[in-house]
């Protein structure tokens, strides 16, 4: 059988910006190795199938080429923006993603879709010894969630030129690490970078389901629920966050890339 999979840029309204994410609609659920090898080939930080459950509501699951993920923003951005675009729903019609991280929404507003996830906020946590010198910085705050370690550094100059041991990083018992600062621009609270080398990606460009954790944590430090995020990667993406409670909402831009057929069909 042969599907279609679309190349989306998410977290951008410009192509060749963002963080690229597939997308492929399943006719059926298909089986995790077949998924993981599409993801393979694919070589993008996720693949995302979905598989329609009901009127609006889709199973959603996530593949880095080396392994399914909990959590991802950027994919779940990119599925949203192709379930409208090729008109798999009507633009004033949300949608909901069954995933293995719960129950999450997204809903198209004036061009900017937004997801409501959940908040994944850090604890304070010991540094591991190698990180310091993995990162090559003086790390202000370390803290951890059930998915990364956050790296608060000094200023925005210093995210920008980290050029980490990915090697030591991939020893480390985590997701990713993000690490992160206040902006220097207006308009922009506070900037990120995030490096997953134990999940096959050395650097994401840009990563929503980081911003699950940040933006509790920029919540506490500055005081207030809404931000402007931009993640200085060479590609580069913005992201606005919103805190309320238990949930966080992602809201960015996307445009479609390309769309393909995928011939090694389920």
């Amino acid at each position: 059988m042969t599907l279609t999979i679309t190349q989306v840029d998410a977290f951008t309204s410009e192509p060749f910006g963002g963080n690229p994410a597939a997308v492929c609609l399943l006719p059926a659920p298909a089986h995790a190795e077949w998924m993981q090898r599409v993801a393979r080939e694919m070589n993008l930080s996720e693949t995302a199938f979905l598989f329609r459950r009901e009127a609006g509501e889709f199973d959603l699951r996530w593949f880095t080429p080396r392994v399914e993920v909990d959590l991802c923003g950027h994919a779940t951005l990119a599925s949203a923006h192709v379930l409208w675009e090729e008109g798999h729903l009507p633009p004033d019609v949300p949608t909901v993603f069954h995933t293995r991280s719960g129950r999450l929404s997204a809903e198209l507003r004036d061009g900017w879709i937004a997801m409501d996830f959940p908040v994944e906020p850090p604890d304070p946590a010991p540094a591991p010894d190698e990180l310091a010198a993995a990162l090559g910085a003086k790390l202000t705050y370390v803290g951890r969630n059930r998915f990364d370690y956050l790296i608060e550094v000094d200023s925005q100059a210093t995210v920008e030129r980290l050029a980490p041991d990915f090697a030591a990083l991939k020893r480390l018992k985590a997701r990713g690490i993000i690490v992160t600062a206040r902006a220097d621009a207006e308009g922009v609270d506070f900037v990120s970078r995030f490096f997953a080398p134990g999940t096959g990606i050395d650097e994401d460009p840009v990563t929503g389901s980081a911003h699950c954790c940040l933006g509790p944590y920029w919540q506490q430090r500055l005081g207030r629920d809404a931000f402007t995020a931009r993640q200085v990667s060479e590609r580069g993406g913005l992201i606005k966050v919103v805190v309320h409670r238990d949930r966080v909402l992602l809201v960015g831009q996307a445009v479609t890339v390309f769309r393909g057929e995928l011939l090694a069909g389920v």
